[in-house]
Formats: structure tokens, C-alpha cells, sequence
């Protein structure tokens, strides 16, 4: 979020902001350290499976009002699964070809939630197919096409990044290169770079815009954000990366492609896009805010824009720096 939105809203008071903010960072950061740690025996990913999915929920949930909103009625009741079952796959996919002594790709890890999304459009389609009606009257006709566009978006903005990010803290140093350097996750750190990244930019962004926000970045999609803001979101992003990548993550064996340097800029950039990206769809919808879930840091999707563009871009970078 790039810059405040000029009309005050209820709960959206920095203080809201900062309390709200304060307890998510506690959850994640209990749930983090009972996975680093392996808490009770359990596999990496699976002690913050549970958080991804609930996201995945909450913000498929979000998504579906948003377009209700516009007149899409999207079939919640399908959503809602496909989407955990997107999340999930990612760490199934892992432990399946763990289990199977393979040193496959992440990328071939990561096939099994593409599958997963592919399997999910079959029902939509099929839903569209059991109550078509080329003699429906009014708004009910013709919007066949629309709904089942809107499904497959849902899909691939809200549970998709979260499979990449779980991913992410499933890559291993043997399966990121032909070399097979010896087995061993690279720990949180993956996970925890993206997350460190696009946060940083988030809070920088919005100190920066509230400060010094002066020229409108995208005043009809988004009159609130600013140039100022922007470029204080990179500034952020940057120093999150040359922290987390450069001087914790000083000691893996397997770097980001470009280093630190290059990480921070594309993930800040890409989480920028992200948060413009979620401006766009509730413009079109009509709708100011995407929900209340979490107080005054909105909705679920307030929240994870801007993972959408910059988990896939930090996975790529991770993947890209052991080959």
C-alpha cells in the first residue's frame, strides 16, 4: 500500500494499523518458529499449511463479494476447496517426491499445484454447463464466459501465490541445480526474505506517502498512492532484502539470483504491482475497501496483494540462484 487513502476510514487509524499488524506478526512469527524448529516432529511447511489455507479461504471468500458486487456470483462453495487444495498441493507435491527419493525441480514440486488449478476450473465449468440457458432474460443471460473468468482469476490471485510461497520454504539446496550439493532444506530464510520484502515496502510506503507523498501515481485507479510513496516502498524493500539475504542468509550455500541487491528491487517492484494490481480489481467491482477481516489492516487480500506478483518473482530468483 503505497499511500493512505486521502478519506479517513474506521479502523484504518495508524494506531488500528499498528495493533492489527503487531498480532499478525506474533502469529506468524510463533508459527514460523515451531516449523524452523519442527515442533512435535512435523514436516517443513505443514505447522504454516493451516495459515496459508485459512488466507486462501479468507481471501477467496473477499474475492467472491468483491464481484458479487459487480453482478458476478461466483460459486463460493467451489472456491473455497479448490483454493485450500492449490495451497496444499504445494507441500504434498514436496513430501510425495521426498518420500519417493527423487531430486526433482521445485518446479516439478510446484507442477502439483498447477494441477490442482487446472482440475479446479473443471467443476466451474461444469456448474456453468449443468444450468445454461441461451433463453435466460436480462442480466442472467450470457454472463457464463464472465463467471467462469472471474473463478479462474480468483484462483490465480489468491491461493496460487500462496502455493509459491510455500514453495518457497520447501526448496532444498540438491533439487536447485544439477550439481546435487547435498541434501538439506535452505530453512525459513526463503519464506521469510519475500515476506521481510514485501512488508518492508508496504510499512516504508506508507510512512513515505503519509510524509512526503506529494504527486499521484495512478490518481484514477488509485488517488491515494504516490510517486514519493513508491519510491519509499524500493528504499524499504532494499534494505528488508540486504538484511534478511545479504547478512542472515550469509551462510547457504544457494544465493538469489543477483544477490540481494536485485532481489529487493524486484520483489519491492513486484509487490507494488500487486497492490495496484488489487486497486484495479476493486475498482471495477465498485468497491472501496475488500473487507474488515483484519481490522484496520483491511481484508485478507489488503494483506496478500502484494504477494500476488512478488511470490512468483522471489521463487523464480531463489530457484534461478542455485542452477
Amino acid at each position: 500500500m503505497t499511500h493512505p487513502d486521502p478519506e479517513p476510514q474506521g479502523g484504518g487509524t495508524l494506531l488500528a494499523r499498528a495493533h492489527y499488524a503487531g498480532l499478525v506478526i506474533l502469529a506468524f512469527a510463533a508459527l514460523a518458529w515451531a516449523d524452523a524448529v519442527g515442533l512435535g516432529g512435523v514436516a517443513p511447511a505443514w505447522w504454516l499449511l493451516p495459515l496459508a489455507a485459512a488466507m486462501a479461504v479468507g481471501g477467496s471468500d473477499e474475492f467472491t463479494r468483491l464481484l458479487a458486487a459487480r453482478g458476478v456470483i461466483l460459486p463460493g462453495w467451489l472456491l473455497r476447496p479448490a483454493a485450500v487444495a492449490i495451497v496444499v498441493a504445494a507441500a504434498a507435491g514436496a513430501e510425495a517426491f521426498a518420500a519417493a527419493l527423487s531430486r526433482a525441480s521445485p518446479t516439478a514440486a510446484l507442477g502439483w499445484s498447477a494441477a490442482a488449478l487446472a482440475l479446479s476450473i473443471v467443476p466451474l465449468f461444469l456448474v456453468e454447463i449443468a444450468r445454461y440457458d441461451p433463453g435466460a432474460a436480462g442480466a442472467a443471460r450470457g454472463r457464463a464466459l464472465e463467471r467462469l473468468a472471474a473463478g479462474v482469476l480468483g484462483l490465480v490471485l489468491v491461493p496460487l501465490p500462496l502455493a509459491f510461497m510455500v514453495s518457497l520454504r520447501l526448496l532444498c539446496a540438491e533439487n536447485l541445480g544439477p550439481e546435487q550439493r547435498g541434501p538439506g532444506h535452505l530453512g525459513m530464510l526463503p519464506r521469510v526474505s519475500l515476506v521481510a520484502v514485501a512488508k518492508a515496502g508496504d510499512v516504508a510506503a506508507y510512512l513515505g506517502g503519509t510524509l512526503f507523498g506529494r504527486r499521484r501515481m495512478a490518481p484514477v485507479l488509485s488517488p491515494g498512492k504516490t510517486w514519493e510513496g513508491a519510491a519509499a516502498s524500493l528504499v524499504g524493500a532494499i534494505a528488508a532484502a540486504w538484511f534478511v539475504v545479504g547478512r542472515l542468509g550469509g551462510g547457504l550455500p544457494v544465493r538469489p539470483w543477483g544477490g540481494w541487491l536485485a532481489f529487493g528491487l524486484l520483489v519491492g517492484l513486484a509487490a507494488i504491482l500487486g497492490d495496484l494490481a488489487e486497486s484495479l480489481v476493486k475498482r471495477e467491482c465498485g468497491v472501496k475497501d475488500s473487507g474488515r477481516t483484519l481490522g484496520g489492516l483491511g481484508g485478507v487480500l489488503d494483506l496478500i496483494d502484494s504477494f500476488v506478483f512478488s511470490a512468483p518473482v522471489a521463487w523464480l530468483l531463489w530457484v534461478a540462484g542455485g542452477r
